[in-house]
């Protein structure tokens, strides 16, 4: 089952990187297994993805520390995608490779300052709040230059890009204007900023507005 969904995503990241004129190889997947066994992230490793994004520090934790898993390192990065809490940093920089959700100077401050106690350097990326939802975390556009530069003069987190949710709707196409907007954040400040945007029902138009990273998880898991 996740095998033949994998080749479902391929070919939907191929077509959407065809309509933007882009090398679909740019384009990473985030596989999400929140909820999942590690016998699903062990099937998914197996078909060749290797990036995995959980949405809880303890849950992830626990994946990470799974004997099952061993072979498949170093080779497994992790990518914690869902809300991290202050108290959860110094087990996040343990385990993540890339933090997506910084969506505050406070935050980017305490990943800063628990990387350094174990010599790591983090990679992180800033959250941007592109819609009005009040459930929604991140910067505003208008803090992004001030988050770019205090957050680019801390040593021991080191910024990669931005990322953002798009709304939930029925239609995929609703999502265009929010990743609009986060490239467009992208081009003015650093062109070089990955973007991390794209579920899996809204991937495909995260691609065509240039993110390089989609977070998926239903469209590789379920059946």
């Amino acid at each position: 089952m996740v095998k033949d969904n994998i080749a479902r995503v391929f070919e939907r990241i191929n077509s959407a990187s065809a309509r933007a004129k882009i090398d679909p190889s740019g384009v990473r997947i985030i596989a999400v297994s929140k909820g999942r066994q590690v016998k699903d992230i062990e099937d998914a490793l197996a078909c060749g993805l290797n990036e995995i994004g959980e949405n809880r520090v303890q849950e992830a934790a626990l994946k990470h520390s799974d004997k099952r898993l061993n072979r498949y390192i170093p080779l497994v990065k992790w990518h914690m995608i869902g809300h991290l809490q202050m108290n959860k940093v110094r087990d996040a920089v343990k385990i993540f490779d890339l933090i997506h959700s910084v969506d505050s100077l406070r935050l980017a401050y305490e990943i800063d300052s628990q990387a350094a106690k174990i010599g790591k350097v983090q990679d992180i990326l800033i959250e941007v709040k592109t819609s009005p939802e009040a459930t929604k975390s991140g910067f505003l556009p208008g803090e992004i230059s001030e988050a770019i530069d205090k957050i680019s003069g801390l040593r021991n987190a080191s910024l990669k890009g931005l990322m953002t949710i798009a709304p939930l709707s029925g239609a995929p196409e609703d999502a265009r204007p929010y990743f609009s907007l986060l490239r467009s954040l992208r081009d003015k400040f650093n062109k070089g900023f990955s973007l991390s945007m794209g579920m899996t029902d809204d991937f495909e138009i995260a691609i065509e507005e240039g993110a390089n990273m989609v977070r998926i998880g239903r469209a590789i898991f379920d059946s």
